[in-house]
């Protein structure tokens, strides 16, 4: 069809699908671009960036952040009858048996915090720590609870916090994604890129998934005897059939960020390839990561490469540590958190020490947590059960007093009870230390005006410098 001298393919999906090739398929990948979306702080951020360690499958708090001497000494018994009966996922009841923790938990730092000998590495960070104790959320589930905890929603479709930071502030950077997610396998977390999403907002504020590996990004080098003229030359022509596309769909900001996205597709090429290379760090560097090590180096490689890509000015970086519901220790929770602990604690504790010295921890919040906890009450006679009642989470950096501990759950660690925290609390929060309200972050949404927490959400004052 020819309208005033120009030839418009028959729609935009076939005349991609004929473009196709590496580069294209990068840029649509990529659409964490410069997109400013509000790019206004609400008052003075404590933190520029966010690195969220999400340890997929539920941790034991239980073992890890709280301990809990009575739930040893009840250890074999029926939960008390004092305790309301919980719900949970997997069939387990108040009549089940109470299981001990077998860790020897100790105090660390000048602020005595205590931590488990699972976790010796981060325990020598624990000045450092704000440990929230007493979260809670509404999921059973691993698909709908890490939903939740990635979007505020049960359901999927919603924005991501990572999506949220970036149309509120936009990215520090044009050459790199603002919000970039990394897992330490092949498998998704439960819910896959529902939890990396950007929803109704913008494409151009989703995350951009990396590959874990030596090489996390593909398809950057342009092929062989393709020129940087040629590139650009490749780009302009592009660019003129997105600008015939938008006669007459002016309104539709889907097209903006796909132009976006082949843009900064064609700044990466050179930006990309040297913030992810690790191999310039010293040996001092990755032996403090432990990337010589082969059970931890996947996770050190991308905590390594995640202090690189804040450094250089992107946004949110989620990194996840057992993706694909590892840490879910329904049974031989002994074996299960003794390797999945041995493959995050030193490459986290050197994330943390990395961004100290560098100066780099005042204006990062890094976050450690999971979707839920674990029971009190035994599963498979030696593992537990997922817990969204009481759990645990720290945050460090950007805003955060150190050597903190906040709330507490019961006795045996089942319920929250002093101090509650929810996910929206939690949400709230991070908004909070970025320099964002979270109730007036929003989005008109066909009409509705929406927000990350929805219709709740207290910031955490508990927890702030």
């Amino acid at each position: 069809m020819h309208r005033t001298g120009y030839f418009y393919p028959q729609t935009r999906r076939d005349f991609l699908r004929r473009a196709g090739g590496g580069f294209g398929a990068l840029a649509l990948a990529a659409m964490g671009d410069t997109s400013r979306g509000e790019a206004t702080a609400h008052f003075a951020p404590r933190a520029k960036s966010v690195i969220w360690c999400f340890i997929d499958g539920g941790p034991s708090h239980l073992d890890l952040f709280d301990p809990k001497p009575a739930l040893n000494k009840l250890a074999g018994a029926p939960l008390p009858e004092s305790f309301l009966r919980p719900v949970t996922a997997m069939g387990v009841t108040a009549d089940t048996p109470l299981l001990a923790s077998s860790r020897k938990f100790k105090q660390h730092g000048s602020s005595g915090l205590w931590a488990s000998d699972w976790l010796p590495e981060i325990a020598t960070c624990a000045d450092d720590l704000a440990v929230v104790r007493s979260c809670t959320a509404d999921g059973l589930n691993h698909v709908r609870s890490v939903l939740q905890m990635n979007t505020g929603s049960l359901l999927a479709g919603r924005p991501s916090l990572g999506s949220w930071a970036l149309y509120g502030l936009g990215s520090e950077c044009d050459n790199l994604p603002g919000f970039v997610v990394m897992a330490d396998g092949q498998a998704d977390p439960p819910g896959n890129y529902h939890n990396w999403s950007s929803g109704p907002l913008p494409g151009s504020f989703q995350g951009t998934r990396l590959r874990a590996g030596r090489s996390p990004m593909l398809h950057l080098a342009p092929p062989p005897g393709v020129s940087n003229s040629r590139q650009q030359a490749r780009l302009e022509f592009i660019r003129q059939f997105d600008t015939m596309h938008r006669h007459g769909r002016e309104e539709d900001d889907r097209l903006e960020a796909h132009i976006a996205a082949y843009e900064l597709a064609f700044r990466m090429q050179s930006a990309a390839p040297e913030a992810v290379d690790i191999e310039g760090e010293t040996q001092e560097t990755r032996d403090l990561y432990g990337i010589d090590d082969h059970e931890t180096a996947v996770n050190a490689r991308n905590c390594l490469r995640a202090r690189r890509l804040v450094e250089r000015g992107v946004r949110f970086v989620q990194l996840y540590f057992g993706s694909g519901s590892k840490w879910d220790a329904h049974k031989d929770l002994e074996a299960n958190h003794t390797r999945y602990c041995r493959e995050s604690d030193r490459p986290i504790a050197g994330l943390l020490k990395d961004l100290k010295r560098r100066g780099l921890l005042d204006s990062t919040l890094v976050v450690w947590g999971g979707e839920f906890g674990r029971t009190p009450m035994s599963e498979s006679g030696n593992g537990r059960d997922h817990n969204p009642y009481g759990f645990t989470m720290w945050l460090a950096g950007g805003g955060v007093r150190g050597g903190t501990t906040f709330g507490a759950t019961d006795e045996v660690g089942l319920y929250a009870v002093e101090n509650k925290v929810h996910v929206r609390d939690v949400h709230a929060t991070i908004l909070h230390l970025l320099g964002l309200d979270h109730e007036r972050l929003t989005y008109n949404n066909h009409g509705r005006e929406e927000r990350l927490t929805d219709v709740a959400g207290n910031v955490i004052r508990g927890i702030i410098s």
